[in-house]
């Protein structure tokens, strides 16, 4: 079955997620909202409920909708070197890294800062 709201879009995720005020991430952790392709792409190909839904689980990119405490902080073992994310960055990860959760039905990933592997501005441009 595919997204049962769509997540193909920043606004998209960002509206099917709603209010996160009362979830809390903890220590260095991120959430991000899976990027799922739309249905129709720019050719004009109309992809399948089981094409799109394997995004859910092979989607490389996410959008930053919150991050705990200790996200991006250095110490003893980790030198972030100043590098940080934000809320609506596109980041770039390994799917195994991630733990898989559903929010108000918005596919979603929790990662550890030190997982990240990159930021993008065009989500589409990684698969």
């Amino acid at each position: 079955m595919a997204a049962s709201k769509p997540q193909s879009t920043k606004e998209e995720i960002l509206a099917a997620i709603g209010d996160l005020s009362k979830l809390e991430i903890m220590h260095n952790q991120i959430l991000v909202g899976i990027y799922m392709r739309p249905e129709k792409t720019a050719g004009g190909i109309i992809l399948t409920d089981k094409t799109i839904d394997e995004d859910k689980w092979q989607g490389k990119v996410g959008l930053v909708l919150k991050t705990g405490p200790q996200a991006f902080k250095s110490d003893g073992a980790t030198d972030f070197a100043g590098q940080s994310v934000a809320e609506g960055d596109w980041l770039i990860y390994r799917v195994s890294d991630g733990f898989a959760i559903d929010i108000n039905g918005t596919h979603c990933r929790l990662l550890e800062d030190v997982h990240i592997k990159g930021r993008v501005s065009d989500p589409t441009v990684i698969y």
